[in-house]
């Protein structure tokens, strides 16, 4: 009878636990949550179906201070964080806050590369889950977020795409993310993390 009960009680508090990372909601990150000296580091590599690598390599981003003001340092340069954590107010972003679980939006993004081809991504967007994910540089809560849809641009290629990002917000960015892209797959995972 004791075993029961004892199975009872911890069955409860697991489901109220899941029912708790259900409602959990994450709004967008503000000036006053970055730190000077906080530092990301991701790993990444794209190969086709045929094996050819595409692009691989690791891509950092630090937060510095620039003439008194926090700025992200890039592979592109500095961006002052001012302009990183203006809300969002578009419901087609990438990230469509707060973020819930069970939450739908459609993104649609126009974009120029560098060669100035332009084109644009339209996916459905649902965030699956808010639970633990272990990447190589620690365990974070995290939700899962899945993006299905197409992507196209102005010289006629156009294929189906599916993306999945896993945003941490006690780190303020994705701490995973997968793409299929017609024959090419393309997977970035953060491999360090410091406070600053």
């Amino acid at each position: 009878m004791k075993i029961k009960l004892f199975n009872l009680v911890v069955l409860f508090l697991l489901a109220a636990c899941s029912c708790n990372n259900e409602l959990q909601t994450s709004q967008q990150p503000l000036l006053e949550d970055y730190t000077v000296g906080e530092k990301w580091v991701w790993k990444y590599k794209g190969v086709t179906n045929d094996g050819v690598v595409r692009a691989e390599g690791i891509d950092t981003k630090q937060i510095v201070n620039q003439n008194g003001q926090l700025a992200m340092l890039t592979a592109n340069g500095p961006i002052a964080l001012e302009q990183i954590v203006k809300p969002v107010d578009n419901n087609n972003a990438r990230y469509n806050w707060p973020l819930q679980v069970g939450k739908k939006w459609q993104l649609v993004e126009n974009w120029t590369s560098e060669d100035g081809t332009t084109g644009s991504t339209i996916q459905d967007a649902e965030v699956l889950s808010f639970e633990l994910e272990t990447v190589e540089a620690g365990s974070f809560m995290a939700y899962k977020i899945k993006y299905t849809g197409t992507i196209s641009n102005s010289r006629g290629y156009k294929a189906q795409t599916e993306d999945v990002h896993w945003y941490a917000p006690k780190l303020k960015t994705f701490i995973k993310l997968t793409q299929t892209q017609g024959d090419y797959y393309y997977q970035e995972e953060l491999i360090e993390y410091s406070e600053g």
